[in-house]
């Protein structure tokens, strides 16, 4: 593959053989030179031998405990899909067991076990990423561009969009504060923040405000598109909102619902305003400016080429995930999605909780 001298077949285990594995991780892999995948885990263990069987190179083992999996000197990369309770654990036993990581968002359930993680990669010298993918969409890409040349200027001001109307998983722990650490702000809402900081790369935070919602996650028999939730079960919050000032006096926006009397809806969304320009991904991207004393919208042609083609074929944002973290093994370079960004993710959606809780501003320092 370009970019990937391919000396070595990079042997993988999947932890937590989910949703999000058969969705995404596996698939992804699959496609990719390179690459085995090679064990596999789950504390359900028909869904580790349906993994197998489906995505598993010959002689692919599967194991009654994660832990065994990380004991197995032949496996070079883990890929952590299991519930947010969980992730600090496993990341950092697999980082110590000279293992590349790859873990599902958000980085972890709290900021500090996050830190944990980060200290963990650099202690043990290996690679570790968190899967933001919606970094690697044709209009986020697109959008890089346009902000690391300059094109939007200063960008001082950005909204964060992952807004549902009554789109409320109902499966799994997602409503399971212990297991997950929130509802929509740590599930979708992390997704959002994360695409808005790196086009902006800005990640100074002077201080956030923040406000979490419990109201309609109260209604019996709601409409949903997975069906009615149970209000018992439901222990997260329904919507979050943040207001988060820079250091440099940037302002950022986030909004995030599973549950809001609202039309208008968008997830993993953001619109930044800079000082030459503006965007925003509401409807398509747009570009919005000024040209010749006359307002301009610009919507690019997102379907005729560029880095969603690879080798002539397009390649999905998952797939251009799991391609460009592979090759950052390979050629030790560091991943897209770095692990002291993912962090500023988790502190700033944590800081959202506290203001809420507390009814006061969370400061960053420096």
């Amino acid at each position: 593959m370009a970019g990937c001298k391919c000396m070595k077949e990079l042997r993988i285990g999947i932890i937590g053989c989910g949703e999000i594995a058969f969705g995404k991780h596996m698939p992804s892999l699959a496609k990719q030179k390179c690459v085995e995948i090679a064990a596999f885990y789950d504390i359900y263990p028909e869904k580790a031998e349906k993994a197998a069987a489906r995505f598993g190179t010959e002689g692919a083992k599967v194991y009654d405990d994660y832990r065994k999996l990380l004991d197995d000197k032949s496996i070079d990369v883990v890929h952590i899909c299991t519930p947010n309770k969980s992730h600090a654990e496993i990341t950092i036993a697999a980082l110590e067991a000279g293992k590349h990581v790859m873990c599902e968002k958000p980085m972890a359930k709290t900021a500090s076990e996050a830190r944990k993680m980060l200290e963990a990669a650099k202690r043990t010298g290996k690679k570790l990423t968190i899967a933001y993918q919606n970094r690697f969409r044709p209009d986020s890409q697109y959008l890089k561009r346009l902000c690391e040349n300059g094109e939007l200027g200063e960008i001082y001001f950005a909204k964060a969009h992952a807004i549902r109307r009554r789109a409320v998983p109902t499966w799994g722990v997602f409503l399971n504060k212990e297991e997950q650490g929130g509802g929509p702000l740590i599930d979708i809402g992390t997704h959002a923040l994360d695409l808005t900081l790196w086009l902006m790369d800005n990640y100074n935070v002077k201080y956030v405000v923040g406000n979490v919602y419990h109201k309609l996650a109260k209604m019996k028999n709601a409409a949903n598109a997975w069906g009615p939730w149970d209000p018992e079960k439901f222990t997260v919050e329904d919507s979050a909102f943040g207001f988060i000032t820079m250091e440099n006096g940037a302002t950022i926006i986030l909004e995030s619902s599973w549950a809001l009397n609202t039309l208008q809806q968008c997830e993993a969304r953001t619109t930044l305003c800079g000082t030459k320009a503006g965007a925003d991904m509401l409807d398509g991207l747009r570009i919005n400016g000024e040209k010749y004393g006359r307002m301009y919208i610009f919507k690019p042609d997102l379907d005729s080429g560029g880095d969603v083609f690879y080798d002539g074929v397009k390649e999905s944002e998952s797939d251009m995930e799991a391609r460009l973290w592979i090759e950052c093994i390979l050629n030790d370079t560091d991943p897209v999605v770095k692990p002291e960004e993912a962090l500023i993710v988790s502190e700033i959606l944590e800081a959202i909780y506290e203001s809420s809780k507390t009814g006061k501003p969370v400061y960053f320092s420096k």
